[in-house]
C-alpha cells in the first residue's frame, strides 16, 4: 500500500472550536483554548504519525474582517493554509446564524475536498442539528458533513477516518517522530497568551503580545524569561495589578502549564513593556512573528 500524507486545513469563524478539535485531532494540546473569540492569532501545525499516512492538521485564526495589521497578518495566514490544503474541514456550530459570508468567499480559491463539521451538538438538540446539515448540504454539497462535540470527542473518529481515505498518496512532509512545526519558546509564549486571556477582561488579551526572550534547557530546570508587551501605560499597571499581583497569579497559571507540558520544573520570570499601537505596525509584527 503506497503512504499518504497531506495537509488537512481546519477553517471557521472565531469561537467555533477549531483549537478544541485541533486537539483533539492530533492527540496533544497543540493549541491554546480560552472562551474569547480570536484567541489563535498564528496558523499552527499538528502532525498525526502512522506506518501508512502522515497528517499535517493546520489550526488557523478564526476569519474576521481586518481592522488592524495584526488582523491581516492572521487572515494571510487563513489564505495560506487553504491554498495549501489537500483536505479542508469546515467548522461550525449550533449557534451559527448562517452568516458565514466571510469564510465561504475564502473557501471558493480551493478545489480542495470540503467537510463541514457542525460543533457543540451536546449543546443542541436533534432538530436543529438535523436543520443544520440540511442548510450546509444545500449551501455547498461537501464531500461529507459530521455532527461533533469535539470537547467531549464525539465523532472524532469518524473525521479520522475521512481525512486518511481522503489523503493523497505521498511520501511524508516531516519526519514521523515530529508533532509540529512550531519551537518550545512558541509553546511557551502561547502558554502565558493563554493566561492573558484567561485571568484579564475587556480589550487587554487583545492588546497584548507575549515575546520568550531567554529560553534555558538546565537537567533539572528550564529557565523561561519573557516580556507581555501591551500598548498603553494603564494596561501595563492593569496586567501588573496591585502590588504585582495579578502578573503573580497569571505567571503561576502559565509555569504550572508549561511543566506539564515539557514535563520538566520550570522557574518563569516575566516584564511588562509597553509599546504604543504595536498592533498597527508592521515592523513590530514581523519581528513578532507575524508575516
Amino acid at each position: 500500500m503506497a503512504h499518504q500524507a497531506g495537509f488537512v486545513s481546519i477553517i471557521g469563524k472565531p469561537n467555533a472550536g477549531k483549537s478544541t478539535l485541533m486537539n483533539a485531532l492530533v492527540g496533544e494540546k497543540m493549541s491554546i483554548i480560552t472562551p474569547k473569540a480570536q484567541t489563535t492569532r498564528h496558523r499552527i501545525l499538528g502532525i498525526v504519525n502512522d506506518e501508512n499516512y502522515q497528517i499535517v492538521f493546520s489550526d488557523t485564526p478564526g476569519v474576521i474582517k481586518p481592522h488592524y495589521a495584526l488582523h491581516e497578518s492572521m487572515m494571510h495566514q487563513v489564505d495560506g493554509s487553504i491554498v495549501d490544503a489537500d483536505l479542508i474541514l469546515l467548522v461550525t456550530d449550533i449557534y451559527e446564524e448562517y452568516d458565514e459570508a466571510d469564510v465561504l468567499k475564502k473557501l471558493e480559491r480551493s478545489s480542495a475536498p470540503l467537510a463541514v463539521l457542525i460543533n457543540k451538538i451536546d449543546q443542541s438538540d436533534e432538530e436543529t442539528v438535523k436543520k443544520k446539515v440540511e442548510f450546509w448540504q444545500e449551501k455547498l454539497n461537501p464531500k461529507a458533513i459530521f455532527a461533533i462535540s469535539a470537547l467531549h470527542g464525539h465523532n472524532i473518529k469518524a473525521i479520522m477516518d475521512f481525512v486518511i481515505e481522503n489523503l493523497p498518496e505521498h511520501a511524508a512532509y516531516y519526519e514521523k517522530d515530529a508533532l509540529t512545526d512550531r519551537n518550545d519558546r512558541f509553546f511557551a509564549s502561547e502558554m502565558i497568551r493563554e493566561q492573558v486571556f484567561k485571568q484579564y477582561k475587556k480589550e487587554i488579551p487583545y492588546s497584548t503580545e507575549v515575546i520568550v526572550t531567554a529560553f534555558i534547557e538546565g537537567e533539572k530546570l528550564y529557565r523561561i524569561s519573557a516580556e507581555i508587551i501591551v500598548e498603553r501605560e494603564s494596561q501595563k499597571n492593569i496586567i501588573i495589578g496591585k502590588g504585582g499581583e495579578m502578573l503573580k497569579i497569571t505567571g503561576t497559571y502559565a509555569r504550572r502549564a508549561m511543566e506539564d507540558f515539557f514535563q520538566q520544573k520550570v522557574f518563569l520570570e516575566m516584564f511588562v513593556k509597553v509599546i504604543p499601537d504595536w498592533r498597527t505596525k508592521k515592523n513590530y509584527l514581523k519581528q513578532f512573528g507575524y508575516e
